[in-house]
């Protein structure tokens, strides 16, 4: 049994383990998550990421490692942009606050099936045609660029969402309260509540973003194993950072700038290869690092004007 299978089986029972507990102790009764609560579970799920990356470090090497938390990062970044979309969803439909922790725990374990579907896709793509990789990098360059100049609220718009309106005709919907389920049993016969268009529409927002996440990883990592386990970690951890994203986000308004200019310096990190041009993982590292740490320190100087 080599390292990295050994490393594999121990992340799918810490994932598995912590999921089950979650859902089945924890939080198995609906309710709102406290900024207090939120903080301590992020914190926890950023300690537990940073001891796999160590055991990374430990059992497969400085570079793995580096790829690891470098795609981590990235990756826990892009997701502010997610989250803001989906308390738009939430704010949309008017779902509860004590019923958010329920569709969130079911959106990011769909959220994990996908995220294996499209790197085991990736993976066989990119080893099968390389120059996938510099399309992959331009994908990155243009989002970054689409970053700097659009406004957050321009992502979404739910009033002519055209797959609110597929699932509308395709799938029965009650308009009755939801009681917290995602189906409901009415005159005899079942229907989808609202509660399960939310989840419906975040997972399709979730693949959207997937677009621009795992072309990012790729281009930090050639590994499936290092793509997959540093997505995943980033993804559990974005329940309790949810609950903190109002008021972070208004904080750290230099965010998204920071995020634009790292996803164009992977997307131009990709594109080098083609004149031999070689940036190792831990000068990445230190350049995706030094560029979030700026921007959220310029914001935390330079306060928002309200």
């Amino acid at each position: 049994m080599n390292a990295e299978f050994s490393l594999f089986i121990l992340f799918a029972v810490t994932v598995i383990g912590f999921l089950i507990a979650d859902l089945g102790y924890f939080n198995r009764r609906s309710h709102t998550i406290s900024p207090q609560s939120a903080l301590t579970q992020s914190l926890f799920w950023i300690a537990v990421s940073f001891a796999f990356g160590f055991l990374v470090f430990l059992f497969l090497g400085r570079d793995s490692a580096a790829e690891f938390m470098s795609a981590y990062v990235t990756e826990k970044m892009l997701s502010v942009d997610n989250l803001f979309v989906i308390l738009l969803i939430f704010s949309f439909f008017k779902i509860e606050p004590q019923y958010h922790h329920r569709i969130l725990f079911w959106g990011i374990l769909g959220a994990i099936v996908f995220r294996a579907i499209f790197i085991t896709a990736g993976a066989y793509i990119v080893s099968q045609f390389h120059w996938v990789l510099y399309i992959f990098g331009l994908i990155l360059i243009y989002t970054g660029i689409k970053l700097l100049v659009e406004k957050k609220e321009e992502h979404a718009n739910f009033h002519n969402n055209p797959l609110l309106r597929f699932v509308r005709r395709y799938l029965p919907f009650t308009s009755s309260p939801h009681g917290g389920k995602f189906f409901a049993r009415e005159h005899g016969k079942l229907y989808a509540t609202t509660l399960m268009m939310v989840l419906i529409i975040i997972e399709a927002t979730d693949i959207v973003f997937a677009v621009d996440s795992i072309p990012a990883a790729f281009s930090i990592s050639r590994d499936p194993f290092v793509i997959y386990t540093s997505n995943v970690f980033a993804i559990l951890g974005l329940r309790a950072l949810f609950f903190l994203i109002e008021s972070v986000v208004n904080r750290f308004h230099h965010l998204q700038k920071g995020l634009s200019f790292v996803l164009i310096f992977i997307g131009l990190k990709m594109l080098a290869d083609l004149v031999d041009i070689h940036i190792s993982s831990l000068v990445s590292f230190a350049v995706i690092m030094a560029a979030f740490g700026a921007t959220i320190l310029l914001s935390i100087l330079f306060p928002k004007k309200i």
